[in-house]
Parts: C-alpha cells; sequence; structure tokens
C-alpha cells in the first residue's frame, strides 16, 4: 500500500515509519522538514506544512491512506501560546479529515492519554479527537484514533519540549541532579516507541471497525515518577540526585495517566505484547549513551580560558 504519514521525521512517526518498510508498504513522509536517514533509501518526502491544506489534499489524494502525526507539542511550553496549537493540532487535523473525506482515504490519527489537563496541547488534541469521532458518524470516514499515553524511546528529543524520559536518562548519564516537578506520586502508563508504532500500524491496516470509540495505547500498568527516577538511576548506574521542583504551569498535581488495553482486543495486541518497562529503559539508556549524547556534547561551544589581551590576539576576530 502506498501510505501518507504526517510528522513523519518526528519521534513516533519515524519509528511508525521503521514499521511501515518492514511490512513492505511504500511510504511517504509529509512534514516541514526534510530528514532521510539512510535507512530510509525508498522513503519519499513531501516537504510542506499542515497548515497547507492545498499541499495535503494534493498528497492524500496520491496514496492509499493516511496517519496523521503532525503536532506541536508542549504542555508548560505552550500555555502562553495557545493559537500556534489550535493552528496546527486542530486546524491541521482538520486538513487531514477533509482529505480523508474528499478522497474517501482510511486514516489514524493519535492523541493523548493526559486529555483532561488544562494546557494547550491536550485541549488542542482532545478537541481534534472529537472532530474525527464527528467526521466518522457525519461523513461516513473512517479514521481510527489512537490515544498515546506515555510514550518513550529512541530518538526522543530532551527539549526545547522537555519531555520526562530523556531529560532523566541524560542527566543520569551525566551524573547530575534529576528534576521532578511536584512531590513526585504522579503515575504514569509508559509505553515503549516500538510498541506504540505497532498499534498505530494495526489501527490503519486491521478490519476491526472501530470508528466511533477510541483506541488506548495503554498497558494499564502505572509507575510513580519517583519510581521512574529510581529505575533510571540503578539501569544507568548513575550517582545522581533527585531535586524536586514546583509543578510546572499545565501539569496537575499527583496526575494519572492510564490506558485500556481491553481498547486493544480489536487489533489482536495483547497486554503481553508490551515490552516490559525495565527492558524498554534498558534499549533506550543505551541509545542515549551511544547516539544522543556524544552528539549534544560536540554542538556545545567549549569554553575558553581568557589569556591577556595582546596587539596580536586583539586584532583576531572573535568566532
Amino acid at each position: 500500500m502506498k501510505i501518507l504519514v504526517t510528522g513523519g521525521n518526528g519521534f513516533i512517526g519515524s519509528h511508525v515509519v521503521d514499521n511501515l518498510l518492514l511490512k513492505n508498504h511504500e511510504v511517504t513522509v509529509f512534514d516541514r522538514f526534510k530528514k532521510v536517514p539512510p535507512r530510509w533509501k525508498n522513503v519519499n518526502q513531501y516537504t510542506a506544512d499542515i497548515k497547507d491544506a492545498e499541499s495535503l489534499f494534493d498528497a492524500v489524494a496520491k496514496h492509499d491512506c493516511v496517519i496523521h502525526l503532525a503536532g506541536l507539542l508542549g504542555t508548560a511550553e505552550s500555555v502562553s501560546t495557545p493559537k500556534e496549537s489550535v493552528d496546527v493540532n486542530i486546524v491541521g487535523a482538520l486538513n487531514v479529515y477533509n482529505a480523508v473525506k474528499r478522497y474517501k482515504k482510511p486514516a489514524v490519527t493519535i492523541t493523548v492519554g493526559n486529555y483532561t489537563w488544562n494546557n494547550t496541547y491536550a485541549i488542542t488534541k482532545y478537541t481534534a479527537e472529537r472532530f474525527a469521532l464527528m467526521y466518522n458518524r457525519e461523513f461516513d470516514t473512517k479514521i481510527a484514533i489512537v490515544r498515546g499515553l506515555n510514550v518513550y524511546g529512541q530518538r526522543q528529543k530532551h527539549a526545547p519540549v522537555k519531555k520526562v524520559i530523556p531529560n532523566f536518562i541524560l542527566n543520569a548519564l551525566k551524573n547530575k541532579p534529576i528534576a521532578i516537578y511536584g512531590d513526585g506520586e504522579q503515575l504514569l502508563d509508559l509505553i515503549y516507541v516500538k510498541d506504540t508504532a505497532e498499534i498505530i500500524v494495526r489501527a490503519l491496516l486491521v478490519n476491526h471497525n472501530l470508528y466511533n470509540t477510541v483506541v488506548e495505547a495503554g498497558s494499564g500498568e502505572t509507575v510513580s515518577v519517583n519510581e521512574l527516577a529510581g529505575l533510571i538511576i540503578k539501569l544507568a548506574n548513575s550517582k545522581s540526585q533527585v531535586q524536586h521542583l514546583p509543578m510546572r504551569s499545565g501539569e496537575p498535581l499527583r496526575s494519572i495517566t492510564l490506558g485500556d488495553p481491553s481498547t486493544l482486543q480489536p487489533l489482536a495486541f495483547r497486554t503481553q505484547d508490551f515490552t516490559p518497562l525495565e527492558k524498554g529503559l534498558k534499549r533506550t539508556i543505551a541509545w542515549y549513551k551511544k547516539e544522543y549524547l556524544p552528539r549534544l556534547d560536540s554542538e556545545t561551544p567549549s569554553i575558553q580560558t581568557r589569556r591577556p589581551k595582546t596587539k596580536r590576539s586583539s586584532a583576531r576576530k572573535r568566532s
């Protein structure tokens, strides 16, 4: 099949593309940024913005189906700039829904597990989720909705949006303090990214008829942020200490993010198919240590010791 993946160069998107390639599908990435890793020799790139309805319609028309993952992330980071997220996460999603409606293409869209939180990201993604359900009911579209829980794994960036796993791991590897917002009793349903990618792909390819409900890509098991920090420190053989900070904007105290794995039964994805947390964290820590940390270090400007000025040195242009 010819499959269009919006946001395919992102964290989850890149793993979805890998999954589709292993299943021998023809993949086109629709993304603002063009990025072609060596492993993607046969991946097509459509460089455009999800807000550009004309480009999106053109791309959807040429494919058999769509996986919509493009979005603007951020909880505390986007509280003060809601319009940008509305334009991407709601209007951009509507562009996708209108395109698949016109050309009668099946699709999958991803939403968030913490949809009740009062922050820009949760509000806009939940609104897009509700619109997908409306389109399916009113216009007979086939848009499967996958509610992603706390996804972690290789290729997740630590900034500018601060995600818990990358920041915990990087600080642990550097033996730096691990910052926890609040008392650390927030509960997370952590899902390894390759499992999330498999669920998204099945939601597209399996004949499930789940278009009036939401599939929750969650294990139904939780770990507290405090427990998570301790486990990462242990697995990374780190000397880091935990540091508690005030809660961030848009994030409730002692939140619980939990998925319902029974919603995955029509996709033949069982609870035992989830990667155990410790196993997934070991793989993720190894990747950050080998691939991500060296790149960050190489991008950090070196601090040069100041020298007394001489006629020769003062004539040089500072870099």
